[in-house]
């Protein structure tokens, strides 16, 4: 049965590409945002007060070794097979090295409309997914310039687009480590997650139950409407598809399909509950369109910000919010 949250997503494409005049103003978007990035964090950081460190240390080191892995996976793919240069192969790998909130949020409400159990920290894996695949991309590109993998220009390796010759790297253009830090760890997205897993953690479920009502109960409704603007933003991204070429098509809905598998065996090794399993299988073909956008453009100028913004929004999320949930969930109950 499709969850209600995602017919709203649905709506909100339709009505972009039906070009209807359906809009939400930005501070609403904003604030959404805010709210869900808080909530999620609450309810893993309350769920975290009574778990036991020795239980929960493997999973964290797994969720960072994955995030590190996962862009160097795709780099070869994105430089060999799909035919991008090294600045754009790296900054996409960092896309989907990282991962989705909100694609994280449908997954847990399609769960637990489906009455399946899932870890309750969860939450924790999201936020220990956000940096590491950036890093590795920052990693890449750097290698990748050196050794001037970079120097052709996108229009001979993806001949769809019109992009220019790519810039050299330069002691110029070279970024600050410390506001790429600060950025990626201070960033909105990490800081209220987080922030929100912390004051859950410290409070626990007695000390943060006066503002569970806001938090819990509201939760879905919210998570509706921001899937709508969603839908409108997803929609306005489709359009652009065909700048990029169909071998950015295929690569942005095979790479969830592959990673959702990595995901699922490192829950299944893990220990892991079938829930938990299908959780990390749909962070694993999740990919960033916050954080990882906001850290590539400081860390890596000379990459085409748009065209990974396009595959990640405008092919795998809709794809992951769609179609691959219920897909990743059947793949943790193969496995169970």
């Amino acid at each position: 049965m499709l969850d209600v949250v995602v017919l709203f997503f649905l709506l909100g494409l339709f009505a972009r590409l039906v070009k209807s005049d359906l809009a939400l103003p930005g501070v609403l978007y904003e604030t959404l945002s805010i709210y869900l990035l808080l909530a999620i964090g609450l309810k893993g950081g309350i769920e975290l007060s009574k778990q036991n460190l020795a239980v929960i240390a493997p999973q964290a080191a797994v969720c960072v070794a994955m995030g590190f892995t996962i862009p160097f996976l795709l780099y070869p793919v994105l430089r060999q097979l799909v035919g991008l240069n090294s600045f754009d192969a790296a900054s996409m790998g960092a896309h989907y090295g990282s991962v989705s909130v909100v694609t994280f949020a449908v997954a847990s409400a399609y769960l637990v409309q489906q009455n399946i159990n899932f870890e309750a920290h969860a939450p924790l894996w999201v936020a220990l997914l956000e940096a590491p695949g950036i890093v590795a991309g920052i990693a890449l590109a750097r290698w990748g310039g050196k050794a001037g993998a970079g120097s052709l220009p996108a229009a001979d390796v993806l001949p769809a687009t019109t992009l220019a010759p790519e810039p050299a790297l330069t002691a110029t253009n070279r970024v600050s480590w410390g506001a790429l830090a600060h950025d990626i760890f201070l960033g909105k997205s990490v800081l209220l997650l987080v922030g929100g897993l912390t004051i859950g953690a410290v409070m626990g479920e007695a000390g943060t139950a006066p503002i569970a009502p806001l938090f819990t109960s509201l939760f879905k409704g919210v998570l509706a409407i921001f899937l709508l603007e969603l839908g409108l933003v997803a929609g306005a991204r489709l359009g652009e598809l065909k700048r990029y070429g169909l071998r950015l098509v295929v690569f942005a809905l095979a790479a969830p399909l592959v990673l959702s598998v990595l995901g699922a065996l490192a829950g299944k090794l893990l220990g892991l509950s079938t829930g938990g399993v299908a959780i990390l299988a749909t962070l694993a073909a999740s990919a960033s369109y916050i954080a990882a956008p906001t850290a590539m453009r400081i860390a890596v100028p000379q990459a085409n910000a748009a065209l990974s913004i396009t595959a990640v929004l405008g092919i795998t999320f809709v794809f992951n919010v769609v179609v691959g949930i219920p897909l990743y969930v059947k793949l943790a109950q193969y496995l169970a």
